[in-house]
């Protein structure tokens, strides 16, 4: 009886645990603020208008209080351009070689983004924070927009449309659990970022190891 008693006890005190990212109660913690900025950075190199459309939203029409300087996000232009970027993304992201032409070009807009939006969740925090969010958020924000990049790539050689729009697919699921997973269990999201990364880590040295061998020079022929 008295271990039913103690998981009993156990359960209780686990459901009264405030939840890491909780929207309600701010200021968030350092804690908190931190998986933000890392779950923002993530998302910039994998959908940077769906990430800026979705904060400006909420910020503007689901009474979140955004922190430190995103606030910026729910600001009616801000919101009115990420929209017609998400829109033109989505599609351009369906065609086949369209979508590396877009990838190439947003290799310096995504990388920057996700350094620059990381740094605001900590614009409360002094400079050493906010330069510390950038570093990582940049980070994160290349390795996840050179890993999908990659992977269309290699996708695009293939002579059918249908293997390039399911990854297309794939991806906005991806984007949409992950948010959806960071504001709402961000334990799990933490969790779920160590996987892909060591994924994404993985792909890239295969496709350079690719690259390398394709532009090896061959030997001359006797």
């Amino acid at each position: 009886m008295d271990s039913l008693s103690d998981l009993g006890s156990l359960g209780s005190t686990l459901q009264g645990l405030t939840p890491l990212l909780d929207w309600r109660d701010l200021p968030l913690d350092l804690a908190s603020l931190a998986t933000l900025a890392a779950g923002i950075g993530w998302a910039s190199g994998l959908r940077l208008y769906a990430l800026v459309f979705a904060l400006g939203a909420l910020g503007r029409f689901g009474g979140v209080q955004l922190p430190g300087e995103l606030e910026v996000l729910s600001h009616p232009l801000v919101l009115g351009l990420s929209a017609l970027m998400l829109v033109t993304e989505f599609f351009v992201d369906k065609l086949p070689w369209l979508d590396s032409l877009w990838d190439a070009l947003h290799t310096f807009i995504r990388i920057p983004a996700g350094a620059a939006l990381a740094a605001a969740v900590m614009g409360d925090q002094g400079g050493a924070m906010q330069v510390a969010a950038a570093l990582a958020g940049g980070t994160l924000a290349a390795g996840t927009h050179l890993a999908k990049a990659g992977a269309r790539a290699a996708i695009n050689t293939s002579p059918e449309p249908a293997s390039n729009i399911g990854a297309s697919l794939g991806e906005d699921a991806l984007f949409l659990g992950g948010l959806w997973a960071l504001l709402h269990q961000p334990l799990w999201f933490l969790a779920g970022l160590a996987v892909f990364l060591l994924l994404a880590l993985a792909l890239i040295m295969t496709l350079w190891r690719f690259i390398r061998r394709l532009f090896r020079p061959r030997p001359a022929a006797a």
